[in-house]
């Protein structure tokens, strides 16, 4: 009836199309992250296959065997021990921001900050308090990273994987963490946008009551 088009129009408000788009964007931050987590499998050996390793990602190399690939396999597994407390709180944190415009849009849906017009301060308290913190957060994610890559394990696992001419294993911030770090700051710019449009949206509302008749 007309409370569920009321409702249906929530969806087509600038405040709602912040908050799916801030959706869109932990969602990113969470894939960005897992992705920087990778595997830990690094060069498994299989005896069966004459010394033969395969990489993590399945293609099969024949440079390591003996020595050489217990020592890959070791440098994998420590590399990939430093990296996981990064990527778990940075998955952590993404996980969060997707559950927290959920949340407010499931409240804007129905209509809460209509019958309690305080809650858009609230929220935009809220928003506030996170673009703020965001600011921490994406530092703390980067020096960590560069901290990990300059440890004396990526190095030593960067110079064996050059001496058998395999690329794509440097000390340096790949694309998946450095969108990461991008997404990051354009969500904190899309919290302050929805702070904003919730005080926006007070005044609006707080108008409206002071006027039933017209509305």
């Amino acid at each position: 009836g007309s409370l569920e088009r009321r409702r249906c129009l929530y969806l087509q408000t600038g405040r709602a199309c912040c908050q799916m788009v801030e959706v869109l964007l932990a969602a990113l931050i969470l894939v960005c992250s897992s992705v920087s987590c990778g595997s830990a499998g690094g060069y498994t050996g299989l005896p069966a296959l004459g010394g033969i390793y395969y990489h993590q990602y399945g293609g099969a190399y024949s440079g390591f065997s003996g020595a050489d690939g217990e020592q890959a396999q070791q440098l994998d597994q420590r590399f990939y021990l430093l990296k996981l407390p990064v990527s778990r709180a940075a998955m952590a944190v993404g996980g969060r921001l997707l559950v927290f415009p959920c949340v407010l849009i499931s409240v804007g849906v129905l209509r809460v900050p209509w019958h309690f017009p305080a809650w858009l301060l609230i929220e935009c308290t809220l928003y506030i308090v996170i673009a703020v913190g965001t600011v921490p957060a994406l530092y703390y994610f980067l020096h960590s990273l560069l901290s990990v890559y300059n440890s004396s394990v990526c190095k030593e696992r960067e110079q064996l994987y050059q001496s058998k001419g395999y690329q794509g294993f440097w000390c340096s911030l790949h694309g998946a963490e450095i969108a990461a770090g991008l997404l990051g700051c354009m969500a904190a710019m899309a919290y302050l946008l929805s702070a904003g449009l919730a005080v926006r949206d007070y005044r609006t509302v707080h108008e409206h009551k002071q006027k039933p008749l017209q509305l």
